[in-house]
């Protein structure tokens, strides 16, 4: 089997679970808007914001590093040290957060609530104690486990929210003496959310337990060391890439001139449009599971640039037709009412800054398969400057341009600063790590993606009718569908299962 096949395969097994779980876990959040009022759903919000920088900070980048000493080092050594290094950072930075769970609540602005804290500083431990077993399938190419668990920890999350924001509120009111309701609080609210987050952490872990069982608590002082000076800087990029990511919606908390329900309303409303374009972010966090490892694997192989090359061509061709099904059909999705907008209007104008996002969610899916270069050559502490300069961007125009548009400046930011980090990646990898990227080609592509949108936008601002828009999107999408398939036939026609129904060579 082919590299790109195989990598190929490895996608799919990954893709097909986790797409599921990741569609589920983001309508559920679209349902959640009918359950949970504006100003709730806006901290709700807040709180999975601050914890994705901790979430950086409790796993320090091992994973990756993880994958890099797979090569060369004992498996049963680097699993060892690993998780060692993991349980002894967890508990001291878990009853850290315990011990200062009221100053962190006044620091994320909600001083009513330093249960919040607690809560998640369990659930931030358990997810980085699964963090290397799931690296361990990972990198022992075991999608299937893999995907299983973590669609089941999704579902699990979806089962108990909707148990305890949907099924428990009818039941008080219908049934208020069931057995269903022994554990129900309804004062407890939104942080049900939370709840069933922790409830599904330390189940999955629990669902893990084949690949942590054979643990002996030791560490290798000289492995440790350098499993540290190859993570440690990739903390820093993960750093930056949170405050690239979510960053916005803490500006906006701090920087709009308003109380705190308006605030938390606002950043409700951006946090919907934000969920829209993170459809396409799906497609990217499932290939970054089934190219990590494949990267690795692949760097000692004579032709591997040539095959990241073709990698980075299917991921382009890919997340362009993505962006197109998400942002052509939003008066569908609008029509849909897939979030609450008949009781709150306000989640409809999250739809106008979907383009944008989306557009930057397709530059940092480049910029990830451009990271390879870095990964590869040890020379991790580039991906943290990149990473840098990304959030400095993100940090200063937001600052600048928040208190003048709102939001809408945010979607803006977050494609300008995924854009230039793309190019500073690209520019600077095939200086010290070329691959012969079809850049022109891809450029191309791109281009030619941001002119159907335009005309699209054109057509329906003239002609405003929802029969319209459809048909416009459907032909636009096909054109570009067909046009991509045509263009590069011959290495579709590679590909399995579709590459069979596809052009071949004569």
């Amino acid at each position: 089997m082919s590299s790109i096949r195989k990598l190929a395969n490895q996608t799919l097994w990954y893709g097909g679970s986790y797409v599921a779980a990741r569609f589920l876990n983001v309508f559920l959040k679209f349902v959640l808007t009918y359950f949970i009022p504006l100003s709730s759903y806006g901290e709700m919000s807040k709180m999975y914001v601050y914890t994705a920088f901790l979430a950086v900070l409790f796993t320090y980048g091992l994973e990756t590093a993880y994958f890099r000493f797979a090569q060369h080092e004992r498996k049963e050594t680097l699993f060892n040290t690993s998780f060692s290094s993991i349980i002894l950072s967890s508990v001291i930075l878990a009853l850290s957060m315990i011990l200062v769970a009221r100053p962190l609540a006044e620091i994320f602005k909600v001083p009513a609530h330093p249960e919040w804290i607690r809560w998640f500083a369990f659930i931030l431990a358990f997810d980085a104690l699964a963090a290397i077993p799931f690296a361990r399938l990972r990198q022992e190419q075991r999608p299937v486990k893999y995907a299983f668990i973590k669609f089941l920890n999704i579902f699990l999350q979806v089962l108990f929210i909707l148990y305890f924001l949907v099924l428990c509120p009818w039941v008080a009111r219908a049934y208020p003496t069931s057995l269903l309701l022994h554990f129900y609080n309804p004062a407890i609210g939104v942080g049900y959310v939370f709840i069933a987050n922790l409830i599904a952490s330390v189940l999955t872990l629990c669902l893990l337990y084949r690949e942590w069982k054979g643990y002996r608590p030791w560490l290798s002082k000289r492995l440790w060391k350098q499993l540290l000076q190859y993570s440690l800087p990739l903390v820093i990029v993960g750093f930056g890439g949170m405050i690239n990511e979510v960053v916005d919606r803490l500006l906006l908390d701090y920087l709009l001139p308003y109380g705190d329900d308006r605030r938390n309303a606002v950043i409700a409303v951006y946090t919907v449009g934000v969920q829209f374009a993170m459809l396409i972010n799906i497609f990217i966090q499932i290939f970054r599971m089934g190219a990590e490892p494949f990267f690795f694997n692949e760097m000692n192989n004579a032709n591997a640039k040539e095959t990241y090359a073709r990698v980075m061509k299917f991921f382009v061709i890919g997340t362009c037709w993505m962006f197109l099904g998400i942002v052509l059909f939003r008066d569908v999705w609008k029509v849909l009412q897939l979030v609450d907008i008949r009781s709150h209007p306000e989640y409809a104008e999250s739809f106008k800054i979907i383009p944008q996002l989306a557009m930057g969610y397709v530059c940092l899916g480049i910029y990830y398969n451009l990271s390879v270069w870095y990964k590869l050559t040890n020379k991790t502490q580039a991906g943290a400057t990149i990473t840098l300069i990304g959030a400095a961007l993100t940090i200063g125009l937001n600052y600048w341009w928040i208190p003048i548009y709102g939001y809408v400046a945010c979607a803006w930011v977050s494609f300008l600063c995924y854009f230039v980090m793309m190019m500073i990646s690209f520019l600077w990898g095939q200086r010290k790590y070329p691959v012969p990227y079809e850049w022109k080609k891809l450029t191309g592509y791109l281009v030619l993606v941001a002119v159907i949108c335009l005309i699209h936008e054109a057509l329906t601002h003239l002609w405003p009718y929802f029969s319209l828009s459809v048909i416009s999107g459907v032909l636009l999408l096909g054109v570009f569908v067909w046009m991509t398939l045509h263009k590069d036939r011959e290495e579709f026609a590679k590909l399995p299962v579709v590459g069979k129904y596809l052009w071949r060579k004569p």
